[in-house]
């Protein structure tokens, strides 16, 4: 069976360090492939900040362009708005049966898991890979064994900092896959 990481986000921008984490979990954790699932509407984030989906879902595209490991899906925009990680895995786990989802979030989405819908039938129906955050335990989980926290290197990267940069006018490109740079004077307000 095909284990498949699902890499869930507004990718509002993509950056290297979503980039080398998912290039960690493939490597590292025994996944065959990671999925970028690129969120129309997440319900527990300020839309506003939010750029266009078809704009973030190409930069994800470009991105991962030439690394047969990642695919990007945008089966959330055929699924009912706010997106809930619930249904986007109820989703592909019909649509893909012989593919084993496992859901990847780091220790800071972990914390507030309790707010997600369906918090305890997500926890019991798909395996999770949860990678560390600065300033976030990870705790064990021995009532769910599917549940893991994994190694993966910290990387305090954020597209919220990202975005904070690019308005204080740093020269943060670096941060950013080349692909994705071309795009940062969304970000940029009067």
């Amino acid at each position: 069976m095909k284990k498949i990481g699902v890499f869930s986000g507004s990718f509002n921008p993509i950056h290297i360090g979503h980039l080398a984490l998912a290039n960690w979990l493939c490597e590292y954790v025994e996944l065959d492939e990671i999925w970028f699932i690129v969120t129309p509407l997440n319900p527990l984030k300020d839309k506003d900040e939010l750029m266009d989906y078809e704009a973030r879902f190409n930069m994800v595209k470009a991105a991962i362009d030439g690394y047969p490991k990642f695919k990007v899906s945008d089966i959330e925009c055929s699924l009912p708005l706010p997106s809930y990680t619930i249904d986007t895995l109820h989703a592909l786990r019909q649509i893909y049966p012989n593919y084993l989802f496992h859901l990847i979030i780091g220790a800071d989405s972990w914390a507030n898991i309790h707010l997600w819908k369906d918090a305890e039938r997500l926890m019991r129906e798909f395996p999770i890979l949860i990678y560390p955050r600065k300033n976030y335990e990870q705790t064990d989980t021995p009532q769910w064994p599917h549940i893991r926290k994994v190694d993966a290197p910290l990387l305090e990267i954020s597209s919220s900092y990202i975005r904070a940069a690019i308005r204080e006018g740093k020269d943060i490109r670096f941060f950013l896959p080349e692909t994705s740079r071309k795009l940062t004077n969304f970000f940029i307000t009067e």
